[in-house]
């Protein structure tokens, strides 16, 4: 039971200000009673959580309970040294600085900042509730993380909806049930494919799918497909009936009960398959490898020149990330066609090319050997850079949207004009001056390659994620420091062509000390166990190659980049 109210009371913490950011005004009451209510529920969410890790305790450990220094000093064991009590300490933390929060703020940005730390909070809860080895486990930790974070934003919603009716135009509610049912519609895909995905963990080759398990996922993902088919189509009817009549009341609650349906059937269905019992595999025999004891999955086959293209390492995050950018780009780009506008086809090919190498870095043979191999995650931190980064800057997405999105006029903001806010924001401009961005770039690749974190970044999936995101990142502000956030900077080509210089001569310096210096993370590449391939030492050292390779190539795009800006 206290779970249940964790969960909706995380629901009416980050989704209802997540969806209030994207549908209403900050001067409307109704934004400010959506601060209000996630203040509340922030609140609950606290006490909820204390409550469950307590409750937690009392099952696992079945202490006797009493008011002596022995069960406290159990249940402070239990909330400091166990996974799960540290990850019920967190998330109550969390809870009480947001209720502190959402208390203190009403500004856009500072509603952005607590409705993002509020989704946030949900992260160490789903790192809980998946047994197996480490990848499979990777993967269903990213899959739940994506579940609840998209829930929430659902049910918060709904929530918000039925609050903010009563001190609601009915013309502007309209307007707000539309909006919402675009967040309602990403919402629901994430819920059924992280549902799906998390269930599917159980297979361990296309071949299960004949078996009992295998015939009851397809069946319950061809169900939970058709749920969301009819699901659209009877929102799309009762929100044109919506907008016909905005005053009536009978259609806005039909609309609400059956999104409440909608999600009653998805949640009820994902939550099947992770429940449905997979194949029981064989138990592998024999000790453990080192790199099964350092990374929880055994090492790899030999890297050939065949798994450069087959082997496959799925991170989902950055899977559904893609997805998501390459679904967004065509619309727009199908928006502006049927306006009678023609989009550069070298721009569009640039953003496919673009999402589709972060798919192959992030879960393709880089994905897959950066764990294990040293000079595998130096190129792929190497290949976002110089190869991700560049590629969707030609793409030009703040320029689309600027072409091709509906802009508001009624002083609320969508996704183009907190785009247009993020990139001109004074935190942006700041990070993206070359006296910035060059150190920060330069500090980046130092802490990725040479410093005590590298052993995170390569060995835990936060770690991995948190690297692929500020190398994104720290590229991206890079990028926008030398062509400037509209595309033409106006900065003077001496001080660009600085900034390329300065890129290129930090990349060489870490690419020399990783070529001298001693094996970097030996207990952890070094004690692999890895018998095919170069030996660590001598991998590191291509390792230095490929990224002073990388910052050959930083000099041979960023001059071209200048020259060209200099020839407009």
């Amino acid at each position: 039971m206290s779970k249940l109210v964790v969960n909706m009371s995380a629901a009416g913490m980050g989704g209802a200000l997540f969806v209030a950011l994207f549908t209403l005004r900050v001067e409307q009451r109704g934004f400010e009673l959506a601060l209000d209510v996630a203040a509340v529920c922030a609140a609950i969410f606290t006490v909820a959580s204390a409550a469950t890790g307590f409750f937690s305790f009392m099952v696992i450990f079945n202490p006797a309970f009493n008011a002596g220094p022995e069960f406290g000093s159990q249940l402070g064991r239990y909330l400091v040294q166990t996974e799960g009590g540290r990850v019920w300490l967190m998330t109550t933390i969390a809870g009480a600085i947001l209720a502190v929060l959402t208390f203190a703020v009403r500004s856009w940005g500072g509603t952005a900042t607590v409705a993002l730390l509020a989704l946030a909070a949900l992260v160490p809860m789903g790192t809980q509730g998946h047994s197996g080895d480490e990848a499979s486990h990777q993967q269903a930790t990213t899959a739940i993380v994506i579940h609840l974070i998209a829930a929430a934003v659902w049910l918060g919603g709904l929530l918000l909806l039925a609050i903010i009716r009563s001190v609601t135009s009915k013309s502007e509610m309209a307007t707000v049930l539309m909006r919402y049912s675009t967040i309602a519609v990403i919402a629901f895909a994430l819920v059924a494919f992280s549902g799906t995905v998390r269930a599917a963990i159980g297979l361990e080759t296309l071949g299960a799918l004949a078996s009992p398990y295998g015939l009851i996922l397809i069946v319950k993902v061809v169900a939970l497909t058709a749920i969301g088919v009819l699901g659209a189509i009877y929102r799309l009817r009762l929100l044109r009936r919506m907008r016909a009549n905005p005053s009536d009341a009978k259609t806005f609650w039909l609309l609400l009960c059956a999104e409440l349906g909608l999600m009653g059937m998805a949640s009820g269905a994902a939550a099947a398959l992770a429940r449905t019992p997979p194949p029981i595999l064989p138990e592998p025999a024999g000790a453990l490898t080192p790199a099964e004891v350092l990374t929880g999955a055994p090492l790899p086959p030999e890297w050939t020149m065949s798994r450069w293209f087959t082997a496959w390492s799925p991170d989902l995050l950055w899977l559904v990330a893609a997805v998501l950018g390459l679904i967004f780009y065509v619309s727009a780009v199908l928006r502006l066609k049927a306006r009678g506008y023609r989009w550069n086809p070298w721009r569009a090919t640039a953003w496919v090319a673009g999402t589709l190498l972060l798919v192959w870095v992030t879960s393709g043979a880089l994905g897959a050997y950066r764990s294990y191999i040293y000079s595998a995650h130096v190129l792929g931190i190497v290949i976002l850079l110089v190869g991700v980064v560049p590629l969707l800057a030609a793409g030009a997405p703040i320029e689309l949207a600027r072409k091709a999105a509906h802009r508001r006029e009624d002083g609320s903001r969508g996704g183009y004009e907190w785009a247009q806010v993020l990139m001109h924001s004074r935190g942006v401009r700041f990070a993206s001056a070359p006296v910035v961005a060059v150190p920060a770039t330069a500090m980046l690749i130092w802490l990725l390659f040479s410093s005590d974190l590298l052993r995170w970044t390569v060995g835990d999936l936060l770690g991995r994620q948190m690297a692929t995101a500020a190398t994104l990142v720290v590229g991206s502000l890079l990028v926008r420091g030398l062509i400037g956030g509209d595309g033409s900077s106006r900065r003077p080509t001496q001080m660009k062509l600085l900034m390329v210089v300065g890129l290129a001569v930090a990349m060489a310096v870490v690419s020399v000390y990783i070529s001298t210096a001693g094996l970097v993370a030996a207990d952890w590449f070094g004690a692999m166990g890895r018998t095919w391939g170069r030996a660590p030492a001598e991998d590191q050292d291509f390792g230095g190659v490929v990224l002073a390779a990388g910052s050959a190539i930083a000099v041979v795009l960023g001059g071209w980049v200048v020259f060209l800006s200099r020839a407009r």
